[in-house]
């Protein structure tokens, strides 16, 4: 086909008119291929992106023609590609009519083992800056191959600016994904009833565990927060990430207990759009949500083995991939992890990863429960009633010494959590009115458990029945007759509790 004037300009006009439509880059590259196909024959036709940064390649979109050995969707060093380095190194056209003589090529050639004998590769330049090559071969040199050559890098021009479009387009759309995770994820995990002030405290343990949050908010340590259910490391986890440098970005909080098997890698990497059935758009992960601010892996120690590998992988890396996509992604967060569980005994027991253990454990706060810090109790009582009070529009009741008391006497095994509950029942029951003990009764187990004082904690409980196992064994800890044995427990985990208590078996010998 020869070329004059008139049939140029209508090829570029033709080929303009395709691609300002596209809306993906698949359908963008098919409607460029499709356009040129109409025109002369090629037998291969690729656009390779260039990233500066890395100094590799990848395709842009599918390549169409004749498949090259080794030559896939994963990003591959530029020096792989000796033609597209040329141009991009160069920025001029590389034209080549004959690759059987070109000795720079690496040998053997993807191209000629493909039986392609002729190439052209054009660099894609937008503002200056080299985007990536397009890349046109034949398995037959054409004969008007410097002709076809000139008419290519006017298209190359246009080609150009339709996939810098559309790469912006497609980061644009990425961000208002993103952008909508986040705004779907801060309306969900929204808590009107956070504030920063807002932990009432007067006791010496909680004024430590504070004057440490205070201490490490402004670094980027690993936090492990522990404590028993409800006695505030949700709380604590914000206060952290409301005093750190990150606290423009989001606290992400990631629901260990609750993420499925099946759903686990969607939910905290993310997936792209077809990854799988129903998979109808990309969706962001939490720790790409995370990126810029904090990830709160709450009841980490509730993950099963499994799954704490491929979140181990993350902490170390800060770097995964979609479902249903390859390419690395990268974010930076801090992260803040908190269990009810006793994860050395975890460890022990081989329920729980001590690899993943000593990453989360960089530093640690331990957040007593409310029993051992009733002089706490007064101050919860009295800020709560006022704060909830507020918001159910009433007025909150004045409670009586006796009624103190016998607050402070119960064991709170739902620590403040419990409390909670316990004062916004009294506000809905009385009211501006007056709390007394029996008005606390039926949800304090009645008047006989308020007055308890010797009831032991769970610690002194464990120990007290460790000692009764190792009286009856006579200091015997494995074997048939071992105490290990009598209480159902491994031989490495009971070893483990023992060395906790400071019991020594020997001394039961």
């Amino acid at each position: 086909m020869t070329w004059d004037t008139a049939s140029r300009y209508q090829l570029l006009l033709t080929v303009n008119n395709a691609l300002v439509h596209q809306t993906s880059r698949e359908s963008l590259f098919r409607a460029l291929a499709g356009e040129l196909a109409k025109r002369f024959r090629y037998d291969r036709l690729s656009i390779n992106l260039y990233d500066a940064e890395t100094s590799s390649l990848t395709h842009f979109a599918t390549a169409v023609g004749v498949p090259l050995k080794g030559v896939g969707d994963e990003p591959r060093p530029v020096e792989k590609g000796a033609i597209a380095q040329l141009a991009i190194r160069t920025r001029e056209p590389v034209i080549i009519p004959d690759l059987n003589r070109q000795s720079y090529l690496h040998k053997p050639s993807a191209m000629i083992q493909a039986g392609l004998t002729a190439t052209m590769a054009f660099p894609l330049i937008v503002r200056d800056a080299v985007l990536g090559v397009l890349h046109l071969s034949f398995r037959r040199t054409p004969e008007n191959l410097d002709e076809l050559a000139g008419i290519m890098a006017d298209i190359s021009t246009q080609t150009a600016i339709a996939v810098d479009n559309m790469l912006s387009y497609t980061r644009l759309r990425a961000l208002n994904e993103q952008l909508k995770s986040q705004r779907n994820y801060l309306l969900d995990q929204s808590d009107g009833g956070y504030e920063l002030g807002g932990f009432y405290f007067v006791s010496r343990a909680m004024t430590e565990v504070m004057a440490t949050v205070n201490m490490i908010a402004a670094t980027d340590a690993s936090v492990l927060v522990t404590g028993e259910t409800g006695t505030g490391k949700d709380f604590v986890a914000r206060a952290i990430h409301k005093l750190s440098g990150r606290r423009e970005g989001l606290l992400v909080k990631v629901n260990c207990p609750a993420l499925s098997p099946g759903l686990f890698e969607s939910e905290l990497f993310g997936h792209a759009k077809g990854a799988f059935t129903g998979a109808s758009s990309q969706r962001t992960g939490r720790f790409e949500m995370a990126d810029g601010g904090t990830i709160f892996l709450d009841e980490i120690g509730d993950l099963p083995l499994a799954l704490q590998a491929k979140i181990l992988h993350v902490l170390q890396d800060r770097t995964f991939e979609r479902v249903g996509d390859s390419r690395p992604i990268r974010a930076d967060f801090r992260v803040i992890a908190a269990t009810n569980r006793d994860l050395e005994a975890a460890i022990a027991d081989k329920t729980f990863r001590s690899d993943l253990f000593y990453r989360l454990n960089t530093v640690r706060l331990h957040l007593p429960p409310l029993r051992e810090r009733p002089e706490d109790i007064p101050v919860l009582v009295r800020r709560l009633s006022e704060q909830l009070a507020r918001g159910l529009n009433r007025r909150p009741p004045d409670y009586r010494p006796e009624a103190m008391k016998a607050l402070a006497a119960h064991a709170w095994p739902g620590n403040i959590r419990e409390l909670h509950n316990v004062v916004n029942r009294m506000i809905l029951l009385k009211p501006d009115g007056q709390v007394g003990a029996r008005d606390l009764e039926p949800m304090l187990g009645g008047h006989e458990s308020l007055v308890e004082t010797s009831f032991p904690t769970l610690e002194e409980a464990e120990r007290s029945h460790l000692e009764r196992a190792l009286r009856l064994t006579r200091g015997q800890v494995a074997g048939p007759r071992g105490a290990a044995r009598l209480l159902g427990l491994p031989r490495t985990t009971l070893q483990y509790r023992l060395r906790k208590h400071g019991l020594n078996p020997a001394d039961y010998a």
